[in-house]
């Protein structure tokens, strides 16, 4: 008996772990095959999985060429309350040997080794750093240039009365905004966008056909994001071309500069959690607007007195970055268990944002949500979203423009889910709307 198959948990001691599986179980939120599934399956399971009190979870067990990719299981956190608990104590839950369940081989560490992976006090100089970057002056710039790709976005559209949501759209954005934070030429994006696909697409076939060589393939786009970063690093030494990839390569603090490997690790997380993660709230926006309708007149009938309450409320139920790992440096207590030393703990936003002791009717998209003490950007601490205020403005922005040029926009089918129990990605999503003219460039 695993604990992905009862409603009642083990007493927590070393031997009641389960080992990892050998076959993906659609059962288990750890393995990608319990989020293939049709979302009202999925929305149903999830109803049980929060509702079970702390479980281990086993992993998967890799053969062959994948031999090196360790994923022994989790202790799975569902309650916000416990999430809060495990973020607020990073000298207890450690985020330096991995943020999700893979062990992954140390190659890895070249390219994915960000301040999101750090504990202090390495993590809190990185981040002094960066943080550098994202100044009220450079947050300014960005909020213009959210408006602008955001009416060039719906123009390329408009006229067609149909279109792929997540790749014509929602993807859209974000990508154009953290390339035009770094300084990446446009002639850059789609391979960029292509790249962060296969980093978080790894486990899908659509991004990498050979599933069986998903680490090659991950490594590959680290590397060629890594080769990219350095070229355009490399051209801003010296000069003030007032994106954060020219402040970071020449700013000092405290008398330190980020190396160029640290520069280049930065920005694969940028383009991974600025970009995916964004894309993926705007993607799930139009799908729960479509499902209630209510809530879209509600929030066309006062865009901008609803918008805040509606972008936070699509956050919560999206809740785009589904968990984040943390790994346990001495023996502890959660929620009356006994959590081992080098045990793994998920907190998966996902079902914390579907609190039932904290959120009235969880499962409900209400755009008038008040309070919502979701955990869409991770719990407080020293790991909370940097980008935080940029996601919400581009999210706000992106649906602004789509309510006052194509206002009758719906989804036309299913979501078609990313294979990831990670990120809670949407690949496809068909919609329709009435046809409309171009503005054109802003005079």
């Amino acid at each position: 008996m695993t604990c992905g198959q009862t409603d009642s948990a083990p007493t927590a001691t070393a031997s009641s772990k389960p080992p990892p599986a050998t076959e993906a179980d659609p059962a288990n939120p750890l393995h990608n095959a319990f989020w293939r599934r049709d979302r009202a399956v999925v929305d149903e399971e999830l109803r049980r999985v929060c509702a079970r009190p702390l479980t281990f979870y086993p992993g998967f067990q890799f053969t062959g060429d994948l031999e090196s990719v360790d994923t022994p299981g989790a202790w799975f956190v569902t309650r916000s309350s416990t999430v809060l608990e495990i973020s607020r104590n990073p000298q207890i839950y450690s985020s330096s040997s991995g943020i999700t369940i893979n062990n992954f081989p140390p190659e890895f560490n070249e390219y994915f080794t960000s301040i999101i992976t750090m504990d202090d006090p390495r993590h809190a100089r990185l981040r002094k750093l960066v943080s550098a970057g994202f100044t009220p002056r450079m947050l300014a710039r960005l909020e213009d240039s959210v408006q602008d790709q955001a009416r060039l976005i719906v123009d390329n559209v408009c006229e067609r009365g149909e279109c792929d949501f997540v790749t014509d759209v929602a993807a859209r954005l974000p990508l154009r905004i953290v390339c035009d934070l770094m300084g990446i030429p446009a002639s850059e994006h789609d391979f960029v966008f292509d790249q962060s696909n296969v980093i978080l697409g790894a486990a899908d076939n659509e991004y990498v056909p050979e599933l069986g060589d998903f680490v090659t393939a991950i490594l590959t786009a680290g590397e060629a994001l890594s080769n990219l970063m350095d070229e355009v690093a490399e051209s801003k030494v010296g000069v003030d071309t007032g994106d954060l990839t020219s402040v970071l390569v020449n700013a000092e603090v405290d008398g330190e500069r980020l190396t160029r490997a640290e520069l280049a690790s930065f920005f694969i997380l940028l383009v991974v959690a600025g970009n995916e993660t964004t894309r993926n709230a705007i993607s799930w926006g139009l799908v729960y607007l479509t499902d209630h309708p209510d809530q879209r007149r509600i929030w066309a009938g006062d865009f901008e007195g609803t918008a805040n309450t509606a972008v936070e409320e699509i956050i919560r139920l999206a809740s785009p970055v589904t968990y984040m790992r943390r790994t346990v440096l001495d023996d502890t207590v959660l929620e009356g268990r006994k959590i081992d030393e080098g045990d793994m703990v998920v907190m998966n936003y996902l079902c914390a944002n579907r609190d039932e002791s904290l959120f009235d009717a969880p499962y409900t998209f209400d755009v008038r949500r008040d309070p919502n003490p979701h955990l869409g950007f991770g719990g407080p601490g020293p790991h909370f979203c940097l980008g935080a205020h940029l996601a919400r403005r581009e999210i706000k922005v992106m649906f602004r423009e789509i309510f006052n040029r194509i206002g009758d926009i719906r989804a036309t089918g299913e979501p078609i889910p990313l294979s990831s129990a990670f990120i809670h990605g949407i690949k496809h999503l068909p919609a329709a709307f009435t046809p409309s003219k171009p503005v054109g460039a802003r005079v």
